[in-house]
């Protein structure tokens, strides 16, 4: 087991994804999507829908053990994702990933992935780029729950994918 308590990074168990929109976006199509190339990709997912509170958010994270959270934004309401971030360390879920897709003015990236968010996905990427990434971000966040020694051996630094640029078309 884990520091908290989570099952050890070589257990064999698919990826576990949070698909969310939070705050008054309700255009969730794109989300929708993603969530069905996670699960046809073999992944866990968990789609809460539109509307949801950082509150909300933060506890099914928690309660669902996952390892990434995708937000998607339409309408601006990525401008929370940082309370999310605060919200997710604060509920000791540190090492949980967190990406950002849709929407996102070039200018507002930056304090994003300043608040922790792993990375910014645009539209136009595609299926494999989206599958790809989540699934990186998982190992990363399973390593980084099962404590620095083990991403030490694995050449892996605690901020994980923190600083990477946004994925784009």
């Amino acid at each position: 087991m884990s520091e908290q308590g989570h099952p050890p990074t070589d257990e064999v168990r698919p990826p576990r994804v949070l698909v969310t929109k939070i705050g008054l976006d309700g255009h969730d199509r794109g989300s929708r999507l993603v969530a069905r190339f996670l699960r046809d990709a073999g992944m866990e997912v968990i789609y809460t829908g539109p509307w949801q509170s950082i509150g909300a958010v933060s506890a099914a994270a928690a309660q669902e053990d996952v390892d990434v959270v995708g937000i998607s934004s339409l309408a601006g309401d990525h401008l929370i994702v940082p309370k999310l971030m605060d919200a997710l360390r604060q509920a000791g879920l540190g090492h949980v990933r967190v990406v950002v897709g849709g929407i996102i003015p070039e200018g507002e990236v930056a304090a994003l992935l300043a608040a922790g968010v792993s990375k910014v996905v645009h539209p136009g990427a595609t299926r494999a780029e989206i599958v790809e990434l989540v699934s990186s971000l998982a190992a990363d966040a399973r390593l980084a729950d099962a404590g620095p020694a083990a991403m030490a051996a694995a050449g892996a630094s605690p901020a994980g994918a923190a600083a990477a640029p946004a994925v784009q078309p």
